[in-house]
Protein backbone atom coordinates (compact mmCIF):
# COMPACT_ATOMS: atom_id res chain seq x y z
CA UNK A 1 0.00 0.00 0.00
CA UNK A 2 2.60 2.64 0.57
CA UNK A 3 4.66 1.99 -2.58
CA UNK A 4 1.02 2.23 -4.30
CA UNK A 5 0.12 5.60 -2.54
CA UNK A 6 4.00 7.22 -3.16
CA UNK A 7 3.51 6.39 -6.95
CA UNK A 8 0.04 7.86 -6.94
CA UNK A 9 1.52 11.25 -4.95
CA UNK A 10 4.24 11.22 -7.43
CA UNK A 11 2.04 10.71 -10.33
CA UNK A 12 -0.15 13.70 -9.40
CA UNK A 13 2.68 15.70 -9.42
CA UNK A 14 3.63 15.10 -12.68
CA UNK A 15 -0.08 15.95 -13.96
CA UNK A 16 0.38 18.90 -11.72
CA UNK A 17 3.50 20.13 -13.88
CA UNK A 18 5.69 20.32 -10.75
CA UNK A 19 8.18 17.90 -12.36
CA UNK A 20 7.93 19.03 -16.06
CA UNK A 21 11.97 19.68 -15.39
CA UNK A 22 12.49 15.98 -15.37
CA UNK A 23 10.83 15.12 -19.18
CA UNK A 24 13.90 16.54 -21.30
CA UNK A 25 13.14 14.27 -24.72
CA UNK A 26 11.71 15.25 -28.23
CA UNK A 27 9.21 14.07 -30.14
CA UNK A 28 11.31 12.34 -32.68
CA UNK A 29 12.56 8.97 -30.99
CA UNK A 30 11.41 5.11 -31.23
CA UNK A 31 7.99 5.03 -32.78
CA UNK A 32 6.14 3.33 -29.97
CA UNK A 33 7.08 6.01 -27.41
CA UNK A 34 8.98 4.06 -25.37
CA UNK A 35 11.76 6.68 -24.52
CA UNK A 36 8.63 8.72 -23.20
CA UNK A 37 6.92 6.30 -21.68
CA UNK A 38 10.10 4.89 -19.39
CA UNK A 39 11.05 8.71 -19.11
CA UNK A 40 7.48 9.27 -17.06
CA UNK A 41 8.04 5.56 -15.01
CA UNK A 42 11.61 6.47 -14.05
CA UNK A 43 10.50 9.91 -12.75
CA UNK A 44 7.68 8.75 -11.26
CA UNK A 45 9.26 5.82 -9.56
CA UNK A 46 12.07 8.05 -8.50
CA UNK A 47 10.08 11.11 -6.59
CA UNK A 48 7.88 8.05 -5.13
CA UNK A 49 11.45 6.15 -4.15
CA UNK A 50 11.84 10.05 -2.12
CA UNK A 51 8.70 10.73 -0.83
CA UNK A 52 9.22 7.46 0.76
CA UNK A 53 12.62 8.26 1.98
CA UNK A 54 15.04 6.25 -0.14
CA UNK A 55 17.73 7.25 -2.57
CA UNK A 56 17.06 8.07 -5.83
CA UNK A 57 18.00 6.15 -9.03
CA UNK A 58 18.50 3.05 -6.48
CA UNK A 59 15.22 1.76 -7.68
CA UNK A 60 14.25 0.60 -4.20
CA UNK A 61 11.72 0.35 -2.99
CA UNK A 62 9.37 1.67 -6.11
CA UNK A 63 11.14 0.28 -9.44
CA UNK A 64 10.06 1.47 -13.24
CA UNK A 65 9.40 -1.51 -14.79
CA UNK A 66 8.25 -3.61 -11.79
CA UNK A 67 6.37 -1.64 -10.08
CA UNK A 68 4.83 2.05 -12.34
CA UNK A 69 4.88 0.03 -15.19
CA UNK A 70 3.03 -3.20 -13.98
CA UNK A 71 0.60 -5.03 -16.32
CA UNK A 72 2.11 -2.28 -18.75
CA UNK A 73 4.03 -1.94 -22.26
CA UNK A 74 5.03 1.25 -23.98
CA UNK A 75 2.89 -0.56 -26.73
CA UNK A 76 -0.89 -0.33 -24.93
CA UNK A 77 0.58 2.61 -22.71
CA UNK A 78 1.27 5.13 -25.41
CA UNK A 79 -1.61 4.31 -27.72
CA UNK A 80 -3.89 5.19 -24.20
CA UNK A 81 -2.54 7.87 -23.48
CA UNK A 82 -2.34 9.59 -26.96
CA UNK A 83 -6.63 8.59 -27.24
CA UNK A 84 -6.90 10.07 -23.82
CA UNK A 85 -5.46 13.14 -24.94
CA UNK A 86 -6.82 13.89 -28.11
CA UNK A 87 -10.43 13.22 -27.07
CA UNK A 88 -9.70 15.55 -23.76
CA UNK A 89 -8.53 18.16 -26.42
CA UNK A 90 -11.42 17.82 -29.01
CA UNK A 91 -13.76 18.36 -26.01
CA UNK A 92 -12.49 20.88 -23.92
CA UNK A 93 -10.98 23.15 -26.54
CA UNK A 94 -11.65 22.17 -30.22
CA UNK A 95 -15.98 21.62 -30.07
CA UNK A 96 -16.29 25.05 -27.61
CA UNK A 97 -14.11 27.03 -29.65
CA UNK A 98 -16.23 26.01 -32.84
CA UNK A 99 -19.98 26.43 -31.10
CA UNK A 100 -18.47 29.84 -29.92
CA UNK A 101 -17.46 30.54 -33.75
CA UNK A 102 -21.41 28.59 -34.89
CA UNK A 103 -23.01 31.21 -32.65
CA UNK A 104 -21.65 34.31 -33.92
CA UNK A 105 -22.07 33.57 -37.62
CA UNK A 106 -25.96 32.72 -36.66
CA UNK A 107 -25.90 36.07 -35.39
CA UNK A 108 -24.79 37.43 -38.35
CA UNK A 109 -26.87 35.41 -40.19
CA UNK A 110 -30.04 37.07 -38.41
CA UNK A 111 -28.75 40.95 -38.18
CA UNK A 112 -27.99 40.43 -41.80
CA UNK A 113 -31.19 38.92 -42.85
CA UNK A 114 -32.87 41.94 -44.82
CA UNK A 115 -30.22 42.84 -46.84
CA UNK A 116 -30.67 41.38 -50.35
CA UNK A 117 -27.21 41.06 -52.40
CA UNK A 118 -25.50 39.62 -55.67
CA UNK A 119 -24.87 35.91 -55.64
CA UNK A 120 -21.69 35.10 -57.05
CA UNK A 121 -20.77 31.47 -58.56
CA UNK A 122 -17.17 30.94 -60.02
CA UNK A 123 -16.71 34.38 -59.26
CA UNK A 124 -19.29 36.11 -61.67
CA UNK A 125 -22.56 37.34 -60.88
CA UNK A 126 -25.51 35.57 -60.39
CA UNK A 127 -28.88 35.52 -59.01
CA UNK A 128 -29.37 37.52 -55.27
CA UNK A 129 -29.71 36.43 -51.83
CA UNK A 130 -29.75 37.85 -48.96
CA UNK A 131 -26.05 38.27 -46.90
CA UNK A 132 -28.12 36.72 -44.18
CA UNK A 133 -28.46 32.95 -46.32
CA UNK A 134 -25.10 34.00 -47.54
CA UNK A 135 -23.59 34.13 -43.76
CA UNK A 136 -26.29 30.54 -42.73
CA UNK A 137 -23.95 28.40 -45.24
CA UNK A 138 -21.26 29.68 -42.64
CA UNK A 139 -22.81 28.96 -39.76
CA UNK A 140 -24.12 25.43 -41.45
CA UNK A 141 -20.58 24.44 -42.00
CA UNK A 142 -19.27 24.86 -39.09
CA UNK A 143 -22.50 22.87 -37.72
CA UNK A 144 -21.73 20.01 -40.24
CA UNK A 145 -17.89 20.12 -39.13
CA UNK A 146 -18.62 20.14 -34.85
CA UNK A 147 -21.04 16.98 -35.73
CA UNK A 148 -18.66 15.09 -38.14
CA UNK A 149 -16.10 15.67 -35.27
CA UNK A 150 -18.27 14.15 -32.41
CA UNK A 151 -19.06 11.56 -34.54
CA UNK A 152 -15.46 10.37 -34.24
CA UNK A 153 -14.99 10.40 -30.56
CA UNK A 154 -16.32 6.75 -30.15
CA UNK A 155 -13.24 5.42 -31.71
CA UNK A 156 -10.73 7.63 -29.77
CA UNK A 157 -12.38 6.58 -26.43
CA UNK A 158 -11.29 3.20 -27.32
CA UNK A 159 -8.53 2.32 -24.99
CA UNK A 160 -5.56 -0.17 -25.89
CA UNK A 161 -4.56 -0.75 -22.14
CA UNK A 162 -4.49 -3.90 -21.20
CA UNK A 163 -2.88 -5.28 -24.80
CA UNK A 164 1.02 -5.10 -23.33
CA UNK A 165 3.07 -5.94 -25.73
CA UNK A 166 1.63 -7.09 -28.63
CA UNK A 167 -2.13 -7.14 -28.05
CA UNK A 168 -2.74 -10.70 -26.24
CA UNK A 169 -2.80 -8.64 -22.55
CA UNK A 170 0.36 -11.24 -21.28
CA UNK A 171 1.08 -10.03 -18.16
CA UNK A 172 -1.85 -8.37 -17.13
CA UNK A 173 -4.19 -10.12 -14.82
CA UNK A 174 -8.06 -11.03 -16.38
CA UNK A 175 -10.44 -7.60 -16.16
CA UNK A 176 -7.22 -4.97 -15.64
CA UNK A 177 -8.33 -3.78 -18.87
CA UNK A 178 -11.84 -2.86 -18.30
CA UNK A 179 -11.05 -1.83 -14.90
CA UNK A 180 -8.56 1.12 -16.11
CA UNK A 181 -10.91 2.18 -18.76
CA UNK A 182 -13.59 2.93 -16.56
CA UNK A 183 -11.38 4.74 -14.24
CA UNK A 184 -9.67 6.99 -16.78
CA UNK A 185 -13.62 7.58 -17.61
CA UNK A 186 -14.83 8.63 -14.48
CA UNK A 187 -11.68 10.90 -13.86
CA UNK A 188 -12.02 12.70 -17.51
CA UNK A 189 -15.91 12.45 -17.94
CA UNK A 190 -15.39 11.38 -21.13
CA UNK A 191 -16.89 7.78 -22.29
CA UNK A 192 -13.78 6.00 -22.37
CA UNK A 193 -13.75 1.85 -22.91
CA UNK A 194 -11.14 -0.58 -23.60
CA UNK A 195 -11.08 -1.43 -26.92
CA UNK A 196 -12.67 -5.23 -27.98
CA UNK A 197 -10.04 -6.10 -30.36
CA UNK A 198 -6.39 -4.88 -28.99
CA UNK A 199 -4.72 -6.93 -31.74
CA UNK A 200 -6.06 -3.63 -33.85
CA UNK A 201 -5.74 -0.82 -31.18
CA UNK A 202 -1.77 -1.34 -30.84
CA UNK A 203 -1.34 -1.98 -34.87
CA UNK A 204 -3.17 0.32 -36.73
CA UNK A 205 -4.34 3.77 -35.75
CA UNK A 206 -7.31 4.37 -38.00
CA UNK A 207 -9.43 6.07 -35.21
CA UNK A 208 -7.20 8.58 -35.14
CA UNK A 209 -6.99 9.46 -39.03
CA UNK A 210 -10.68 9.11 -38.80
CA UNK A 211 -10.98 11.70 -36.35
CA UNK A 212 -8.35 14.13 -37.55
CA UNK A 213 -9.81 13.74 -41.20
CA UNK A 214 -12.63 15.38 -39.78
CA UNK A 215 -10.85 18.06 -38.28
CA UNK A 216 -9.01 18.47 -41.82
CA UNK A 217 -12.50 19.10 -43.31
CA UNK A 218 -13.12 21.36 -41.00
CA UNK A 219 -9.73 22.93 -41.57
CA UNK A 220 -11.45 22.79 -45.17
CA UNK A 221 -14.82 24.81 -44.67
CA UNK A 222 -13.01 27.20 -41.97
CA UNK A 223 -10.66 28.40 -44.97
CA UNK A 224 -13.32 28.80 -47.46
CA UNK A 225 -15.18 30.69 -45.24
CA UNK A 226 -12.47 33.30 -44.07
CA UNK A 227 -11.63 33.25 -47.59
CA UNK A 228 -14.81 34.77 -48.42
CA UNK A 229 -15.10 37.60 -45.90
CA UNK A 230 -11.84 38.83 -46.41
CA UNK A 231 -12.92 38.76 -50.17
CA UNK A 232 -16.37 40.95 -49.14
CA UNK A 233 -14.49 42.94 -47.17
CA UNK A 234 -11.83 43.56 -50.03
CA UNK A 235 -11.51 47.37 -50.96
CA UNK A 236 -12.04 49.40 -49.27
CA UNK A 237 -12.97 51.62 -52.43
CA UNK A 238 -11.18 49.20 -54.90
CA UNK A 239 -12.11 45.92 -54.16
CA UNK A 240 -16.05 44.36 -53.59
CA UNK A 241 -16.14 46.29 -50.07
CA UNK A 242 -19.69 44.29 -49.27
CA UNK A 243 -18.23 43.92 -45.80
CA UNK A 244 -16.55 45.97 -43.47
CA UNK A 245 -13.85 43.76 -40.97
CA UNK A 246 -13.09 45.08 -38.04
CA UNK A 247 -9.57 47.48 -37.54
CA UNK A 248 -7.07 45.21 -35.28
CA UNK A 249 -3.96 46.72 -36.24
CA UNK A 250 -2.16 48.76 -38.84
CA UNK A 251 -1.87 46.85 -42.00
CA UNK A 252 1.50 48.19 -43.66
CA UNK A 253 4.36 49.53 -42.76
CA UNK A 254 5.05 51.63 -45.80
CA UNK A 255 1.35 52.71 -46.84
CA UNK A 256 -0.58 54.37 -44.81
CA UNK A 257 -3.94 53.74 -43.48
CA UNK A 258 -3.90 50.47 -44.93
CA UNK A 259 -6.20 47.46 -42.86
CA UNK A 260 -5.46 43.96 -43.85
CA UNK A 261 -7.91 41.49 -43.34
CA UNK A 262 -5.32 39.85 -40.51
CA UNK A 263 -7.76 37.41 -38.94
CA UNK A 264 -8.98 35.47 -41.98
CA UNK A 265 -5.03 35.40 -43.12
CA UNK A 266 -4.08 34.20 -40.00
CA UNK A 267 -6.89 31.64 -39.69
CA UNK A 268 -6.29 30.20 -43.60
CA UNK A 269 -2.25 29.76 -42.65
CA UNK A 270 -3.73 27.46 -39.59
CA UNK A 271 -5.84 25.84 -41.60
CA UNK A 272 -2.78 25.00 -44.07
CA UNK A 273 -1.02 23.57 -41.32
CA UNK A 274 -3.88 21.03 -40.43
CA UNK A 275 -3.67 20.06 -44.16
CA UNK A 276 -0.23 19.23 -43.68
CA UNK A 277 -0.50 17.91 -40.60
CA UNK A 278 -3.39 15.68 -41.65
CA UNK A 279 -0.92 14.51 -44.53
CA UNK A 280 1.29 13.25 -42.05
CA UNK A 281 -1.02 11.38 -39.68
CA UNK A 282 -2.90 9.49 -42.48
CA UNK A 283 0.68 7.88 -43.54
CA UNK A 284 1.86 7.51 -40.06
CA UNK A 285 -1.36 5.72 -39.59
CA UNK A 286 -0.89 3.58 -42.63
CA UNK A 287 2.74 2.40 -40.88
CA UNK A 288 1.23 -0.25 -38.72
CA UNK A 289 4.01 -2.84 -39.37
CA UNK A 290 2.54 -6.64 -37.95
CA UNK A 291 1.48 -5.90 -34.47
CA UNK A 292 2.58 -2.63 -33.76
CA UNK A 293 2.31 0.81 -35.54
CA UNK A 294 5.55 3.03 -34.94
CA UNK A 295 4.33 6.54 -35.80
CA UNK A 296 2.88 7.53 -32.21
CA UNK A 297 4.92 10.16 -31.33
CA UNK A 298 4.57 11.54 -34.56
CA UNK A 299 0.71 11.24 -34.70
CA UNK A 300 0.39 12.38 -31.11
CA UNK A 301 2.33 15.67 -31.93
CA UNK A 302 0.63 16.55 -35.13
CA UNK A 303 -3.22 15.66 -34.42
CA UNK A 304 -2.63 17.83 -31.10
CA UNK A 305 -1.24 20.61 -32.88
CA UNK A 306 -4.05 20.35 -35.08
CA UNK A 307 -6.55 20.72 -32.88
CA UNK A 308 -4.68 23.17 -30.74
CA UNK A 309 -3.79 25.54 -33.57
CA UNK A 310 -7.39 25.32 -35.11
CA UNK A 311 -9.49 26.22 -31.34
CA UNK A 312 -7.07 28.85 -30.89
CA UNK A 313 -7.73 30.34 -34.21
CA UNK A 314 -11.35 29.92 -34.07
CA UNK A 315 -11.61 31.75 -31.40
CA UNK A 316 -9.65 34.68 -31.96
CA UNK A 317 -11.58 34.42 -35.65
CA UNK A 318 -14.89 34.56 -33.94
CA UNK A 319 -13.40 37.97 -31.31
CA UNK A 320 -11.55 39.67 -33.70
CA UNK A 321 -12.94 39.48 -36.82
CA UNK A 322 -16.79 37.84 -36.98
CA UNK A 323 -18.66 39.60 -34.38
CA UNK A 324 -17.70 43.31 -35.22
CA UNK A 325 -18.19 42.18 -39.11
CA UNK A 326 -20.86 44.76 -40.84
CA UNK A 327 -22.34 45.33 -43.99
CA UNK A 328 -21.52 48.39 -46.06
CA UNK A 329 -25.53 48.28 -47.60
CA UNK A 330 -25.07 51.15 -49.84
CA UNK A 331 -21.90 49.00 -51.70
CA UNK A 332 -24.25 45.68 -51.61
CA UNK A 333 -27.33 47.60 -53.09
CA UNK A 334 -25.30 49.41 -55.99
CA UNK A 335 -23.56 45.83 -56.85
CA UNK A 336 -26.74 44.17 -56.59
CA UNK A 337 -28.86 47.14 -59.06
CA UNK A 338 -26.19 47.14 -61.55
CA UNK A 339 -25.79 43.40 -62.00
CA UNK A 340 -27.30 41.91 -65.47
CA UNK A 341 -27.65 38.57 -63.94
CA UNK A 342 -31.24 39.79 -62.80
CA UNK A 343 -32.30 39.13 -66.03
CA UNK A 344 -32.60 35.53 -64.82
CA UNK A 345 -36.29 36.84 -63.21
CA UNK A 346 -37.05 37.43 -66.75
CA UNK A 347 -36.75 34.02 -68.12
CA UNK A 348 -39.59 32.25 -67.60
CA UNK A 349 -41.51 34.77 -69.17
CA UNK A 350 -39.49 35.53 -72.36
CA UNK A 351 -37.34 32.45 -72.93
CA UNK A 352 -33.97 32.04 -72.09
CA UNK A 353 -32.40 32.98 -75.33
CA UNK A 354 -34.31 36.46 -74.90
CA UNK A 355 -33.23 37.07 -71.56
CA UNK A 356 -29.47 36.43 -72.91
CA UNK A 357 -29.66 38.40 -75.38
CA UNK A 358 -30.70 41.46 -73.02
CA UNK A 359 -28.46 40.68 -70.54
CA UNK A 360 -25.51 40.64 -73.09
CA UNK A 361 -26.74 43.25 -75.17
CA UNK A 362 -26.93 45.32 -72.00
CA UNK A 363 -23.07 44.44 -71.01
CA UNK A 364 -22.11 45.36 -74.52
CA UNK A 365 -23.79 48.84 -75.06
CA UNK A 366 -23.27 49.84 -71.47
CA UNK A 367 -26.80 49.90 -70.50
CA UNK A 368 -29.42 48.79 -67.76
CA UNK A 369 -31.51 45.63 -68.10
CA UNK A 370 -34.66 47.80 -67.70
CA UNK A 371 -33.63 49.95 -70.60
CA UNK A 372 -32.66 47.01 -72.82
CA UNK A 373 -35.57 44.85 -72.00
CA UNK A 374 -38.04 47.20 -72.68
CA UNK A 375 -36.77 47.98 -76.00
CA UNK A 376 -37.53 44.78 -77.39
CA UNK A 377 -40.65 44.72 -77.26
CA UNK A 378 -41.13 41.54 -75.21
CA UNK A 379 -41.89 43.22 -71.91
CA UNK A 380 -44.07 46.25 -70.71
CA UNK A 381 -42.53 48.69 -67.87
CA UNK A 382 -45.38 47.30 -65.38
CA UNK A 383 -43.62 43.93 -65.92
CA UNK A 384 -40.49 44.43 -65.82
CA UNK A 385 -40.88 46.17 -62.50
CA UNK A 386 -43.18 43.35 -61.07
CA UNK A 387 -40.76 40.38 -62.08
CA UNK A 388 -37.23 41.79 -61.76
CA UNK A 389 -37.35 42.12 -57.78
CA UNK A 390 -34.39 41.07 -56.32
CA UNK A 391 -36.15 40.61 -52.88
CA UNK A 392 -38.40 38.29 -54.78
CA UNK A 393 -35.59 36.19 -56.06
CA UNK A 394 -33.88 35.03 -52.68
CA UNK A 395 -36.40 31.69 -52.24
CA UNK A 396 -38.17 29.84 -54.30
CA UNK A 397 -40.58 30.39 -56.57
Amino acid sequence: PAIGKAIIEAAQEVIDGKLNDHFPLVVWQTGSGTQSNMNANEVISNRAIELLGGVMGSKKPVHPNDHVNMSQSSNDTYPTAMHIACAERIVHDLLPALRHLHAALEAKTKAFAHIVKIGRTHTQDATPLTLGQEFSGYAAQVASSIKRIEMTLPGLQELAQGGTAVGTGLNAPVGFAEKVAARIAAITGIGFVTAPNKFEALAAHDSMVFSHGAINACAGALFKIANDIRLLGSGPRSGLGELSLPENEPGSSIMPGKVNPTQCEALTQVCIQVFGNNAAVTFAGSQGHFELNVYNPLMAYNFLQSVQLLADAAISFTDNCVVGIEAREDNIKAALDRSLMLVTALAPTIGYDNAAKIAKTAHKNGTTLREEALATGLVSEADYDRLVRPEDMTHPG
